[in-house]
């Protein structure tokens, strides 16, 4: 027997329109955000939704309701912030104009590979990468470890996200039920990391769109 595990961003935000760090706080969906999410919706809606999980923020939250709308069978809605986005610390609220104003363009380069990337089109990592070039996987490298004053590495949410897969895993094998999840941008590419076992270079360079899922099957 195969469980399913749906995996989904939440849809965009004010903050992420206007391109300003994020994180923790509680930024709301816009109108193309709910958008987003009903297209999510729309593209599980024949699936066998058990459980629904989100963050406790509420772009999370109203993702995964619009999801939800199409499942009358889902019996039960959980919160768990071990899915929450990536701390940005002291930049949360802060825009990244002022980031790379008083920083420099080196390091706003950084800022575009803890944040930003999820947002740009194929066409636009495209021109990214060949306008930067090599010099790109050093900063993909240097933004993995590195962290916002008071905020977390990548490595501080993969270990927060493991932690949350094994007891998801366990919990779905015990009650044979499929989970969907309302997640973010960084935590679903930690995610992708643990579960695909991809390298930090790949993990760096994942786009996590607003409006798809990702599919996970546990054998039972």
């Amino acid at each position: 027997m195969k469980l399913h595990i749906y995996l989904f961003r939440h849809g965009q935000t004010y903050y992420n329109r206007d391109h300003y760090f994020t994180g923790w706080k509680d930024s709301k969906l816009t109108p193309r955000g709910f958008q987003d999410a009903r297209k999510v919706a729309q593209k599980l809606k024949s699936k066998r939704i058990d459980i629904g999980i989100h963050s406790g923020l509420s772009r999370s939250r109203d993702t995964l309701r619009e999801v939800l709308k199409f499942h009358p069978e889902c019996r039960k809605i959980m919160i768990d912030p071990r899915m929450k986005e990536r701390s940005y610390g002291d930049l949360s609220g802060h825009s990244h104009e002022s980031f790379a104003k008083q920083f420099g363009e080196h390091e706003y380069r950084v800022l575009l590979h803890w944040h930003k990337l999820d947002h740009l089109s194929p066409e636009g990592h495209a021109a990214f990468v060949e306008k930067y070039g090599e010099h790109e996987l050093a900063l993909i490298r240097r933004s993995h470890t590195m962290k916002a004053p008071h905020g977390e590495s990548m490595p501080m949410v993969e270990r927060r996200v493991k932690a949350f897969i094994k007891d998801l895993v366990k919990m779905m094998k015990q009650k044979r039920v499929n989970v969907a999840i309302a997640a973010h941008g960084n935590s679903i590419r930690a995610w992708r990391k643990i579960w695909d076992k991809l390298s930090v270079e790949q993990e760096m360079k994942l786009e996590n769109p607003w409006d798809d899922y990702f599919e996970y099957t546990v054998d039972c």
